[in-house]
């Protein structure tokens, strides 16, 4: 899964680097989402949830409630989930710094300077609050629940690109491109989780 992942994020950074059909599409695309509904506030609100004043103190809560669990539990390394979601999380600014660097692009109208791509907000809420998805599902009882968190989470990841789209923060696929880089460092937590053997005993 992640070879394909990794493939498909370097065709979206090689076409935003250049001067291509698929970016000046993407970037009427922006345009058009930035005209139109819903109103402002909303959406500013949404943009928001990206912060990383937002979104890193909801997974910090989260790894103090899984730690704590484990701990209460007798779980061998109880500790070792929580430091690999911190140590996903710390790989955000490790990518996408040295990529907006690297790309160069400029932003929506209204924007100042460049490194938009690929877009900071969206990954920083793509692996905050789905790390912590990851360390709660052990924890909770019943696939239904398991599966509306799960879905709840990907609701709120995509909204927050849209708001970031739609106050003009950034283009569609700045925030498409951090959602793929975003779910390739959760497929290798998930992974890492899963070869560990970290579940609820």
């Amino acid at each position: 899964m992640l070879a394909p992942l990794a493939l498909l994020f370097a065709f979206l950074t090689w076409q935003v680097a250049v001067d291509s059909p698929l970016r000046r599409a993407d970037e009427r695309l922006g345009r058009a989402i930035a005209d139109g509904p819903p109103p402002d506030g909303f959406a500013e609100l949404l943009a928001d949830l990206g912060n990383f004043a937002v979104a890193v103190p909801v997974l910090v809560v989260t790894l103090a409630y899984v730690a704590w669990r484990a701990h209460g539990a007798g779980t061998p390394r109880w500790w070792l989930p929580a430091l690999a979601a911190l140590v996903t999380m710390a790989a955000v600014p490790a990518l996408v710094v040295p990529l907006k660097e690297a790309v160069g692009r400029t932003g929506p109208p209204g924007g100042a300077g460049d490194g938009y791509y690929p877009s900071g907000h969206t990954a920083t809420a793509a692996v905050a609050y789905g790390a912590a998805v990851l360390l709660l599902l052990p924890w909770l009882r019943g696939s239904y629940v398991r599966r509306e968190l799960a879905i709840g989470c990907l609701v709120l990841v995509v909204a927050v690109g849209f708001g970031l789209v739609r106050r003009g923060y950034h283009w569609p696929l700045d925030v498409v491109a951090s959602l793929v880089l975003s779910a390739m460092l959760l497929i290798a937590l998930r992974g890492f989780l899963n070869s560990r053997s970290f579940r609820r005993r």
